[in-house]
Formats: C-alpha cells, structure tokens, sequence
C-alpha cells in the first residue's frame, strides 16, 4: 500500500512540473522589464543598425523614417524604424530590445543583425526568426510588421 501511495504521488507530482513548464513559445507574452536603448539619439553605439550600401546611395527620392509599435516580450520590449526611400527599405534599427541580463545582450547582439539583414534582402516582414531567439525575433517582426504598415508597404 505505502508504494502505491508514493507512485500516485510522485506521478501527480511530475505531471504539475511538467504541465507547469513555461517555454519561450507558450503563454502572453507580456511582461519583462528592459532597459530602452535610443538608437539614433546621438550615441553611436546604442541600438542595432544595418551597414547597408544600400544607405550611403544616394537616390533621387528623399528618404523617410517609420518607427513600429513598441511590441511587449516577455524579456522586454522590442522596436523596430525603418527608414524607406523610393519604395525601398534603406535602413533598419532597433533602438529597443532586451538588455535588462546578460543573456539577453549576448543573444541580441547575434540575433539582431541577422534579422536586420533579412529584412533589407527581404524588403518585407517574410523572413525567418533567428533560433535561440525567438522571443525577440516575434517582437522584432510584430514591430516590423507595423513600421511597414506605416510606411504603406
């Protein structure tokens, strides 16, 4: 009787730890709090940019900026500004993403400019999340996705 009892125990026990797991991909993603980068604030080195060609050519339109919505991860807030000339997309930054750990910094700093680069190459929201960074990834392409709706592209 007395093994019975501890199987039905330690059977519930690991079905609520399993069933209570979060992932990165369950549940809100509200949340975490971040310290806010300002990308284009006069410092040179806060926020991601792309070191597009694409922006030291000069063309005959003049080029204009869009900022998404500030889209809540549940590791912080993440911001996407494009800027768009003649129809294309030039430049993007990210002058908001999660910084607030160490993890964060160091998946970020390899993440960002990957999904910067896609998204010239791209010059859409179709591109593909950076795996191990999939929180931010969904926060960068939401916020993307309305910089782009912005901009009427």
């Amino acid at each position: 009787m007395k093994r019975i009892t501890y199987w039905i125990l330690s059977t519930i026990s690991a079905l609520v730890l399993l069933f209570g797991y979060r992932t990165s991909t369950s549940g809100s993603m509200g949340g975490g709090t971040a310290t806010s980068l300002a990308g284009n604030a006069g410092a040179t080195d806060t926020g991601f940019s792309s070191s597009s060609s694409l922006n030291a050519a000069a063309a005959t339109g003049t080029a204009s900026s869009f900022t998404g919505n500030v889209a809540s991860t549940r590791w912080g807030p993440v911001q996407v500004q494009i800027t768009v000339q003649d129809g294309n997309i030039t430049d993007v930054t990210v002058p908001e993403y999660p910084t607030s750990s160490r993890q964060d910094q160091q998946i970020n700093s390899s993440a960002l400019p990957v999904l910067i680069k896609e998204t010239i190459s791209a010059q859409s929201a179709k591109i593909d999340m950076v795996s191990g960074a999939t929180v931010t990834s969904q926060g960068y392409l939401q916020s993307l996705q309305s910089a782009l709706d912005e901009a009427g592209l």
